[in-house]
């Protein structure tokens, strides 16, 4: 996939040396000359300029991209960049980064926002997910469609122990979209067994993670 990020700090280009690793196309986006450095992300193009600037957007070729990242360390930029690929280039996926917890709430479809990265969220969500085997943990927010992405680790006294996916009956507008276990991801087939320790992920509307929660809660 081809895809831009606007901001080339330690954030952005964290996230541009991972993509480039799994072999997609990167661009990086920043005012900075101190940052658009290009022996910093070798396989990456830099370009200098503003991501809030239609010219440099279109510099970028922006519409041809299939993701757009805003990482900078600036909420109100990340919103100008994110209704800008948006509306104006059709990107169909638009990941914002939200530095300020307070702004959360203005990341959403109407400025463009599919997904929102709140780096305090991700962490609190870690946290619970280490103490919580058992419950339900949400660990982002799709903004699209009021639909969380969620993990629940199965305990040893977990009702499904032993059950095939194909055997479980889940709620309504809920998906298992994978397993983890131990080093392994697994794409769910309905004759998969799940076992103990088996860490779930599912999307799943906010009204149906309670019913989710207590297929799988410990007896």
């Amino acid at each position: 996939m081809r895809i831009a990020i606007a901001g080339a700090g330690k954030v952005g280009k964290a996230i541009a040396r991972e993509l480039v690793q799994n072999g997609h196309e990167v661009l990086l986006i920043d005012r900075d000359p101190l940052e658009v450095r290009p022996e910093s992300v070798p396989q990456a193009r830099m370009l200098l300029a503003d991501a809030c600037e239609a010219s440099a957007l279109e510099a970028a070729d922006l519409g041809s991209c299939q993701i757009m990242i805003a990482a900078t360390g600036d909420d109100k930029v990340n919103l100008v960049v994110s209704l800008l690929a948006k509306t104006e280039y059709g990107v169909p996926r638009v990941v914002a980064r939200v530095n300020h917890p307070k702004n959360e709430w203005m990341f959403d479809e109407s400025w463009g926002v599919d997904v929102a990265v709140s780096t305090p969220r991700i962490v609190a969500a870690l946290v619970e997910e280490a103490v919580s085997v058992g419950d339900l943990v949400r660990l982002f927010t799709f903004r699209t469609g009021n639909a969380d992405l969620v993990e629940i680790t199965l305990a040893v006294d977990s009702p499904v122990i032993g059950r095939r996916v194909d055997e479980v009956r889940l709620p309504v507008d809920t998906a298992l979209v994978a397993i983890l276990r131990q080093t392994r991801v697994i794409t769910p087939s309905p004759d998969d067994s799940l076992e103990v320790g088996d860490e779930l992920l599912f999307v799943s509307t906010t009204d149906q993670q309670a019913a989710l929660q207590e297929i799988f809660r410990r007896r």
